[in-house]
């Protein structure tokens, strides 16, 4: 299914039944991610996973900045009238999900978010400079965006009055120092470093992260 929104194609798919749950996947992925969180979310909420915009069969962007990304996701929430929806963003995605929920700040009932950072350098070392060299070598868009983007502050941050989740992997991809910061600063939060599992290996295809979402919705499913 497709949805025009600020003169651009949103492309998604809607799966179940119940409160409206908008999953929004990480940089240079799809939502063929959540393919396998789906089949168990799809028993509790409506499912609305979104290719972000300059992604999959979603419209081609010229320049990436996030918070364009979020405004995207706002008018794509609004145009189908889901305020009031449970938002889980991984990685970009939760980065979009702070933008939203404090730009946005009755968009949303609730959020989740894993491995997302308010900076460029909470992405540990190693990997920025292996960003930084492939960009010198040929140059990406998208790891230009994560070289160069967020900058949310503690203030911002403070500013949301929604419940959020904060997840992270123990090994994860963010600093966990950046993590901690996140979740210390939104004054409705609640953190969870989940024991061996990295930036991804819980979401990408994989049902865990089903069971952690319904798990913290448990009281509004």
């Amino acid at each position: 299914m497709y949805l025009t929104v600020n003169n651009r194609k949103i492309h998604y798919k809607v799966s179940g039944k119940g409160i409206p749950l908008l999953l929004i996947h990480g940089n240079g992925e799809t939502l063929e991610i959540f393919d396998d969180a789906v089949k168990l979310l799809s028993r509790y909420f409506t499912c609305y996973a979104i290719d972000s915009p300059g992604h999959g069969k979603s419209d081609p962007i010229e320049e990436y900045h996030y918070r364009d990304m979020a405004e995207d996701i706002a008018a794509f929430t609004e145009k189908l009238q889901l305020q009031g929806a449970v938002y889980y963003g991984f990685s970009d995605g939760g980065i979009i999900g702070l933008l939203l929920a404090i730009n946005h700040p009755q968009l949303y009932s609730k959020m989740i978010i894993s491995g997302a950072n308010t900076n460029p350098d909470a992405v540990k070392t190693w990997l920025k400079i292996a960003f930084t060299l492939i960009t010198k070598i040929r140059r990406n868009p998208l790891f230009e965006l994560m070289l160069k983007e967020p900058h949310i502050s503690a203030e911002q941050l403070q500013s949301i009055r929604i419940p959020v989740t904060v997840l992270a992997g123990e090994k994860d991809l963010i600093k966990e120092e950046n993590t901690r910061f996140i979740a210390e600063n939104i004054p409705q939060s609640e953190l969870m470093i989940l024991p061996h599992e990295g930036h991804e290996t819980y979401i990408v295809h994989s049902a865990k992260i089903a069971e952690l979402i319904i798990k913290d919705c448990r009281d509004i499913i």
